[in-house]
């Protein structure tokens, strides 16, 4: 499913299904830092690792763990840069290499609507116009959801470049409902990279089973 919304060569992962086989699969380094949490949470970290692995072997990368940074940001192997995510029901991987892309960024969340005091927390005005036009006119996807599954995407793959955080206000995000696609422009000052300013980010969405997935890769404009 996330496949589909990526461009090559990007590895991917994931699984509709939590399989308890992933636990015991672990890295020893990986169990250690789950040890004392919850059995859900548990369940999540070592499935999205499961589909990880799948998405390094579909890249040709070796095997490796997959820690957690201060953020809770996957720590990829020298080369690579890629996403994870573990929304309900849904858990997905995808990497890439460095020379080719800069950064990935991935989410998923039910298609379900976010209550009103969220929106307006993840929100700006012209974005929740926008989101309450698309609902008028494709009610079967909840496009508040889709929004805020979208600026995750956006800040999964800002954090790396940056290592600073990035508020929900500070990406202002436009969706098209025919293609399939999404765009943030940021509204403050966004990383050099390969010499220009980013000034924004474009990706692509899909509905399906239920779940709502959202994806950004962004190309390198020469390669190192």
């Amino acid at each position: 499913m996330i496949a589909e919304i990526l461009p090559s060569p990007i590895g991917t992962g994931s699984t509709f299904v939590d399989y308890d086989a992933a636990l015991t699969a672990l890295y020893p380094q990986e169990a250690a830092a789950v040890a004392s949490a919850r059995p859900k949470r548990r369940q999540e970290y070592a499935n999205v690792r499961m589909c990880a692995r799948r998405a390094m072997r579909e890249l040709g990368v070796p095997p490796a763990p997959v820690l957690s940074g201060e953020r809770g940001e996957p720590l990829w192997p020298d080369g690579i840069v890629g996403s994870l995510t573990h929304g309900p029901g849904f858990r997905a991987a995808a990497m890439g290499r460095s020379f080719a892309f800069v950064g990935i960024g991935i989410d998923a969340e039910p298609n379900l609507p976010l209550t009103e005091d969220l929106l307006e927390f993840v929100s700006l005005p012209q974005e929740r116009a926008r989101v309450h036009a698309l609902t008028q006119h494709s009610p079967e996807v909840c496009w508040d959801r889709l929004l805020f599954s979208a600026k995750e995407a956006v800040f999964k793959i800002w954090f790396p470049l940056t290592e600073r955080g990035l508020d929900f206000t500070e990406a202002d995000l436009r969706i098209d409902p025919d293609d399939g696609t999404f765009s943030a422009q940021l509204l403050v000052q966004g990383p050099t990279v390969d010499g220009r300013r980013i000034e924004g980010f474009n990706g692509r969405w899909l509905s399906r089973q239920g779940v709502l997935v959202t994806a950004i890769a962004l190309r390198r404009t020469a390669h190192r």
